[in-house]
């Protein structure tokens, strides 16, 4: 089976949990049996695999995800990067291009597209392979899982099928409609279009070069910042004739606003957390190293990060994002390919980061131009390289490179390393990044 997952998202309906470079998909907050926690990314990626082992895996993604991906599926996992965001119609024409050029995927071989981040169980992935299978046998240019509705939203498209077979073929597509035009769509029988499609890879290639000129993968990639911003619904699904749907009835949430997250949520409190017996229905996440007391609240939803601090109304937490939208600052945390990190303290002229390196991983060989650095070893081993010359280092030991040297850290061990930068123009820009041997 082949699955390509859609991994976007900025970040701002789940802040202050996710920023723009961490976004909601992974947030680790939903329990495993063995009581760690894992985010929604990590969640489907196990589900694919307890389904079909031998999935093949692309994510499709923006450059600022890769580091967050590698962190937390491993260095193996399939990636697509887009060079900018162009919607969701060029993310999949260039995943699919890039799995039969890169990867030399036959053009007769099914793929199935899915978001990132449903909250859904074991049984919606066994209908995606089963999705995938329909494509397989060629029964119709595209298959559409449709999901059963519980009310007449007006934040997804309707399917509206010609019988109520589990399979059926598709009478018409609707985009999002208004309350009562989606009343009317459920009393014909509609289903919510979930964003999950398969295709034989061939079909979507054929409709790139319909839509784009283009030779090849790395041609589109070349201009893929040219391309026109327009979903696959918008662009193929809308005018396909030849489509099925495969219906789904099992347990299916789209997790995007706080509100819904907390429905998803196991447990109502996690990290440093308590409620007093006063409390109703309300749900805390606090990624802060401070106790988060809350007495004589209901309906309430509250989040610490470095970021910031929300609470807020279950229900206004919904319409967050124009108030996201206006806040302006630092990144204050990441997680990175080699570990992560998080900012303690900014002043005018000095930041001070704790970073945690994973044992085996190091930073980029890189220097500043405008800041000095100074790291002080809290725990584990490894090794500095600074401009050449390497040396091993240990709990309590301080390196101090001045602007203009190049530098990194290697993590022997699991590595903890306070990092205080030094300047009057402290950016993340500054950075120019080299070949170890340079």
């Amino acid at each position: 089976m082949n699955i390509i997952l859609l991994s976007g998202g900025s970040g701002k309906r789940l802040w202050p949990l996710s920023n723009d470079i961490r976004s909601k998909q992974f947030i680790k907050i939903f329990k495993k049996e063995d009581g760690e926690y894992e985010s929604m990314v990590q969640r489907v990626y196990r589900q694919i695999r307890s389904v079909d082992a031998q999935a093949a895996v692309t994510i499709a993604t923006s450059k600022s995800q890769v580091s967050s991906l590698h962190n937390q599926l491993g260095e193996d996992v399939g990636i697509c990067v887009e060079p900018c965001r162009r919607d969701t119609f060029p993310a999949i024409a260039l995943a699919t291009a890039y799995l039969h050029d890169v990867c030399g995927v036959p053009a007769e071989e099914p793929v199935v597209v899915c978001p990132v981040d449903p909250y859904v169980e074991q049984e919606y992935f066994e209908t995606v392979e089963k999705l995938g299978k329909l494509a397989a046998a060629g029964e119709a240019r595209l298959a559409l899982m449709g999901i059963e509705p519980t009310y007449p939203s007006e934040k997804y498209g309707y399917i509206i099928p010609e019988t109520k077979d589990a399979v059926s073929p598709v009478r018409t597509f609707k985009e999002k409609p208004d309350v009562e035009t989606a009343k009317a769509y459920i009393r014909q029988g509609a289903l919510w279009n979930g964003g999950v499609f398969a295709y034989q890879l061939k079909y979507v290639l054929e409709k790139a070069h319909e839509l784009i000129d283009f030779t090849d993968y790395d041609d589109l990639y070349a201009k893929y910042d040219t391309l026109t911003k327009i979903s696959f619904d918008y662009a193929v699904v809308e005018k396909e004739t030849d489509i099925k749907v495969l219906r789904f009835g099992g347990e299916w949430k789209d997790i995007g606003t706080w509100n819904t997250l907390a429905e998803a949520m196991e447990d109502a409190c996690v990290g440093d957390v308590t409620l007093n017996d006063t409390c109703k229905n309300v749900n805390v996440i606090n990624e802060l190293d401070v106790p988060v007391l809350c007495m004589g609240l209901k309906d309430i939803v509250v989040s610490a990060s470095a970021e910031g601090i929300l609470v807020s109304d279950k229900e206004q937490s919904s319409y967050i994002k124009p108030f996201v939208d206006k806040l302006e600052g630092q990144v204050m945390f990441a997680d990175k390919s080699w570990g992560s990190f998080r900012v303690l303290d900014i002043e005018d002229e000095s930041m001070t980061i704790k970073v945690t390196l994973h044992p085996g991983h190091s930073m980029n060989y890189h220097s500043h131009a405008r800041r000095d650095e100074v790291w002080t070893i809290i725990s584990g081993q490894g090794r500095t390289i600074v401009d050449g010359m390497e040396q091993p280092v240990k709990a309590g030991d301080v390196i101090t490179m001045q602007a203009g040297c190049k530098h990194t850290i290697i993590a022997d061990t699991e590595l903890k390393v306070m990092e205080v930068q030094l300047g009057k123009e402290i950016s993340v820009h500054d950075k120019q990044k080299f070949r170890l041997e340079d």
